[in-house]
């Protein structure tokens, strides 16, 4: 059942992440044919349509297509580490010292297999500095577990 649930969370989590298109938000041929259009099939034809033929990578390489990549990008969506239960579940693990949600979260970071085990050592070395208060937010939860990872040689790079 925790796989189910963190699989959705997940899942959710990318589904949810809206932020500013790479090369801005008119950027690709997508955009230009669906132009005044909303709607979620009609962002994921407008996607569909740029990632298909490439020609938003094309356009924010040559500055054409409307892109530009001089903007900063944003994100609006939700940690995955905020998603409801998903932090007790981490935390769980985390003091465990492993576990399918520390697996998930580092999965979603980015760390690789070969470093896990690592990242479940030093997360579960390091619970105290993550987990300051019983009343910890999912964001004060991130910021610790990226200061802690600062601090480590091996799991600096994956920041």
């Amino acid at each position: 059942m925790k796989k189910v649930i963190l699989a959705a969370a997940l899942l959710g989590s990318s589904v949810t992440a809206f932020a500013e298109a790479p090369g801005g938000p008119g950027c690709g041929w997508g955009n230009l044919l669906f132009k005044g259009q909303n709607g979620l099939p009609i962002h994921l034809l407008a996607t569909l349509v740029n990632g298909t033929s490439g020609n938003a990578t094309f356009g924010m390489t040559t500055g054409t297509n409307g892109c530009s990549t001089s903007g900063n990008l944003t994100y609006n969506g939700k940690s995955l580490l905020g998603m409801t239960g998903v932090l007790e579940e981490v935390a769980q693990d985390m003091a465990a010292g492993q576990g399918e949600a520390l697996t998930a979260l580092s999965v979603s970071m980015g760390i690789p297999t070969a470093e896990r085990t690592h990242f479940n050592a030093v997360m579960h070395q390091n619970f105290s500095a993550i987990f300051t208060s019983k009343d910890v937010t999912a964001g004060e939860v991130a910021d610790n577990i990226t200061a802690v990872m600062q601090k480590d040689e091996k799991l600096a790079k994956f920041i």
